[in-house]
């Protein structure tokens, strides 16, 4: 059974702003994209800055508006028909993570305020008392303590705070938590020690995450599945096992040979040293893609790639990937 099951995604911008702005020029910033997360689940959106993974976060919790596509809670709820009362219950169950703790937590109120304010707001308010407790045991499992409460975020440290951020995510038992580049602001050691936490709730709550990244190795490390995206298009997508030894498209694999440069302790070592070696600059993505996405940096690309845009097709071990030459 599946925690969220995406279809056919797409959003694309305005590029021009304000209310006098012209319209017909866009962005487009997801194109067509598919995936699902199982129950206990953690699913990866991997890629470059730019390329649609935050904005695919954002449409599954409804911070915007798809203009296509469906998305699908639990095999049966259309997220994108629910209105007040029910998207807000869906909210509830569906929790974000924000990317950087020093402007998502608000400084002026105590770490308790930062936990409860939503909460307050929701069908399973359980009054003060028990909010409060429920707040310093949430606070506890994610490595704080019960005295850190009536503290100040600014009293934190940049690890500290994205465990309050955490802590604040869970406090309602939501049923999938969407980490949006979590990780990515922090010092290494501290990356792995948020990393293991992460581990360790989701393995004590059966928690499903949508995890996303722009390092294939952190991705790999925590996640189950990996999707690659590139210009708003999911490019490849397989198991985190597979796609470390065996990457088959060659954005992937330039992605691995990105960071082998440090030490890779043996992940993606065989899709880096496979990597080609990329052409030409990063395209805009104010124009729709009539070929594939990649396919002007690609060193395989032939005419059919700039022409015709590629289907997902299987590679073997439940690995799917967007390339011609496949």
């Amino acid at each position: 059974m599946s925690v969220i099951t995406v279809k056919n995604l797409s959003k694309r911008f305005n590029l021009e702003a304000g209310f006098f702005a012209g319209f017909g020029r866009f962005v487009y910033a997801v194109n067509d994209v598919s995936f699902t997360i199982g129950k206990n689940e953690s699913y990866g959106l991997v890629g470059e800055s730019g390329c649609g993974k935050t904005t695919t976060a954002r449409l599954l919790v409804r911070m915007y508006e798809s203009d296509g596509g469906s998305i699908l809670f639990d095999d049966s709820v259309d997220v994108r028909q629910l209105k007040f009362g029910e998207l807000k219950k869906y909210r509830e169950k569906v929790k974000y993570v924000f990317q950087d703790p020093a402007r998502s937590l608000n400084p002026r109120m105590t770490i308790y305020e930062v936990l409860v304010s939503g909460y307050r707001f929701s069908s399973r308010w359980p009054g003060n008392k028990q909010a409060r407790a429920e707040a310093a045991s949430i606070l506890e499992e994610t490595g704080l303590s019960e005295a850190d409460l009536e503290r100040r975020p600014a009293e934190f440290s940049g690890g500290q705070r994205q465990r309050i951020s955490i802590a604040r995510g869970l406090l309602m038992k939501p049923e999938l938590l969407i980490c949006d580049e979590v990780v990515s602001a922090l010092d290494v050691s501290i990356q792995g020690q948020i990393l293991n936490l992460l581990l360790e709730i989701r393995a004590r709550r059966k928690l499903s995450f949508l995890f996303i990244a722009h390092d294939l190795k952190v991705a790999s490390y925590f996640c189950d599945r990996i999707g690659v995206m590139y210009r708003g298009e999911l490019m490849e997508e397989a198991p985190a096992e597979n796609l470390c030894l065996n990457a088959k498209h060659p954005y992937t694999r330039l992605l691995f040979s990105a960071v082998s440069r440090g030490p890779l302790d043996g992940t993606g070592e065989k899709a880096a040293r496979a990597a080609p070696a990329p052409r030409g600059e990063v395209k805009a993505v104010t124009m729709e893609l009539s070929g594939c996405a990649f396919a002007e940096r690609c060193p395989l690309a032939e005419e059919e790639c700039l022409r015709e845009r590629p289907a997902m097709r299987e590679t073997g071990g439940g690995g799917f990937a967007r390339c011609h030459k496949i």
